[in-house]
């Protein structure tokens, strides 16, 4: 800064210099010019001095003005000497001929100043116009990029142009950095929630796990909300934004009073991964213990109900905790592991937390090993079905057979239904497994009912993914038209947790298949939270009793009460009654004493093949199923007896 204001004052000085050397040389000139005239013709105010009056002029003077006949009169006065006359010197006051000299160079000087006043007023008139002009168009321009960034912009006509463009600037300015702001802010953090996104949250954590190497134990928190999809399914997207706001701002609160928080403005440790699910990265641990506590006091704090209007939302979550550098040494790898531990948390009952361990990594390659070997199992043709009877108590007359599926692996062998069905309902693979398992069980009743078993049925379960994404109606009557099948002969069993949120329109479905004379049965009866007005409301022919509601009645006063209940409504509403798991004769004989009379389980028979069954049933004779309809399953003997015994 100093060196260019010596350069600046510099320059000044030798413009300066210049222009008073100009003036001078240009003085001198006029001066030398002047003398000579006044030489040629003496002017009247010239006389005559002897040259004793005359002195030397001084010599700093002379040379200034270079004058070799500059003189001084008896007065002390400058003149100059023009011309000898006799014994006398004809001179001129030096004052004459410098008032001739200004009065030669004022006149030209003010017509010059004149002109240039004058060319000056047209010319900055001129200017101004064309500046105005030009400014008039950066305003108007300045304005349209103000009004893009959704402002007004209020009516200035009494301002001047500059005033009017220096607002408009600054307003343009000021909307820049509020928009560079926001910017900055939305990328870094989620829109919704104004928490760390994921990838600035990873980045975060790297940064952390980097400068600790393997000195300091850290922990990672997966937070996944339960019930969430069914607040958004019920009041809607909007609904649910706002309970994912409060949720922020409840573990916003939970980090800052555990001390939590980041240095910066941020918040990096608490961030929104995505749809309802969140993290929390805990620096600097002793011990797991630390992490726990946290956990619980997320878990305590997201049950507190959630107020929005008028209405008052009950969630939870599960939450997920890996441990660095226990369970992994990478961001990425702490999310995922924390990510299973959360499922394992859902899978054992949601509401808890679990922390990640290895075997629960073995669980997650065995589930990614069985998806992959299930997609290529149904290409292959690895499924077949067994049937399992559902008889009479009296005459153990057959009423229907549920269809079971099962998987034979051609490395590892018989894969149980209790394994394979979840993961195929998670990733939707339930649907062409279904498609298989209702066209085949549809083909082998034919059969049957072919050879006789005209009033027997074929149950098939249908889940609630096939619910939502097969068209019900269509998809039933169309695998019935292509096996022959008649709707009398087929009965689907929907499970009665898939009735909790059930659509009007499946509703409507299930009564059209109903009218087809297709029966629905309501599975696992008991287990679930639907209200007994279902068995009123809902389109459904049979109710089947889980086989946990039945051991527990066989030793519980109270369970036995509930399940007379039961009973006893649903002959009201004229449901048939059936309960499955039945393996001992005293559930059996309590069963029968309740008034239920069609029973399942292996107390009668395992799921049998359809070979088994054939054999089984039409070795009764064809003469038999003409006029019965039905076959009969008498249990093996040597079960009754060894239970009674």
């Amino acid at each position: 800064m100093k060196s260019i204001t010596a350069k600046y004052w510099q320059t000044v000085g030798v413009l300066s210099l210049l222009l008073l050397t100009t003036i001078y040389l240009f003085f001198i000139s006029i001066l030398s010019n002047e003398v000579r005239t006044i030489k040629a013709m003496p002017p009247a105010i010239s006389y005559e001095l002897p040259p004793h009056q005359l002195s030397n002029a001084n010599e700093q003077v002379t040379n200034l003005l270079f004058l070799d006949n500059l003189a001084q009169n008896s007065e002390k006065k400058l003149i100059i000497k023009i011309a000898k006359k006799d014994d006398n010197w004809l001179i001129v006051p030096l004052n004459y001929v410098l008032l001739n000299i200004l009065l030669s160079v004022f006149y030209p000087i003010l017509a010059l100043l004149v002109f240039s006043f004058v060319a000056y007023y047209f010319i900055i008139n001129y200017q101004r116009a064309k500046i105005t002009n030009i400014l008039s168009s950066m305003c108007d321009t300045a304005d349209e990029i103000a009004v893009t960034f959704g402002q007004k912009q209020p009516n200035k006509k009494d301002h001047s142009i500059l005033v009017k463009l220096n607002s408009s600037l600054d307003d343009i300015s000021r909307y820049a950095t509020q928009y560079k702001l926001e910017a900055e802010q939305s990328s870094f953090c989620d829109k919704l929630t104004q928490l760390t996104n994921r990838h600035t949250f990873l980045e975060h954590i790297e940064e952390q796990l980097t400068l600790d190497g393997d000195s300091k134990k850290s922990a990672l928190l997966f937070i996944d909300l339960d019930g969430f999809k069914k607040v958004n399914d019920s009041f809607g997207h909007s609904f649910g934004d706002e309970i994912l706001i409060q949720v922020a701002e409840r573990l916003k609160s939970i980090v800052r009073s555990n001390k939590l928080s980041t240095s910066s403005g941020l918040e990096k440790n608490l961030a929104r991964l995505g749809g309802d699910e969140f993290t929390v990265f805990i620096h600097h641990i002793e011990s797991a213990e630390i992490a726990i506590n946290i956990a619980s006091c997320i878990l305590t704090e997201l049950e507190r109900d959630f107020i929005l209007g008028n209405k008052t939302i009950k969630i939870s979550a599960s939450i997920g905790i890996a441990l660095y550098p226990e369970s992994a040494s990478k961001p990425s790898a702490l999310v995922q592991l924390a990510d299973v531990a959360m499922y394992r948390a859902k899978k054992d009952g949601r509401g808890i937390y679990k922390i990640y361990s290895p075997e629960m990594g073995s669980q997650l390659r065995r589930y990614h090993y069985l998806l992959e070997e299930l997609r290529l199992a149904i290409t292959s043709n690895n499924f077949y079905l067994t049937f399992q009877p559902i008889i009479h108590t009296d005459g153990c007359v057959i009423s229907y057979f549920e269809a079971l599926v099962r998987w034979q692996h051609p490395v590892e062998g018989l894969i149980t239904p209790m394994e394979f069905i979840p993961i195929a309902e998670e990733s939707n693979q339930i649907l062409p497994l279904g498609d298989w398992i209702l066209s085949e069980a549809c083909r082998q009743m034919f059969a049957w009912y072919n050879a006789g078993m005209r009033k027997t049925k074929i149950s098939v379960n249908v889940s609630v993914i096939q619910l939502k994404h097969r068209p019900l109606y269509n998809w039933v009557m169309e695998t019935l038209a292509h096996t022959g099948l008649p709707p009398s002969s087929l009965m689907l069993e929907i499970t009665e947790s898939c009735f909790l949120d059930i659509s009007e329109e499946i509703i409507t479905e299930l009564e059209k298949l109903r009218q087809e004379g297709i029966c629905i049965a309501i599975d696992d009866f008991g287990t679930g939270f639907s209200s007994l007005a279902i068995l009123a409301t809902l389109p459904v022919d049979v109710l089947k009793i889980d086989k946990m509601f039945i051991d527990e009645a066989t030793t519980s006063v109270k369970y036995r009460k509930i399940l007379k209940s039961i009973i006893d409504m649903s002959f009201q509403l004229d449901l048939k009654v059936v309960a499955e798991g039945i393996e001992d004769i005293i559930q059996l004989e309590l069963l029968k004493s309740l008034g239920v009379t069609y029973i399942q389980g292996y107390l009668i028979s395992p799921p049998e093949s359809s070979i088994n069954v054939g054999t089984k049933v039409l070795d009764q004779g064809i003469n038999h199923l003409a006029h019965n309809g039905a076959g009969v399953w008498q249990p093996a003997p040597s079960k009754i007896t060894r239970h009674v015994s």
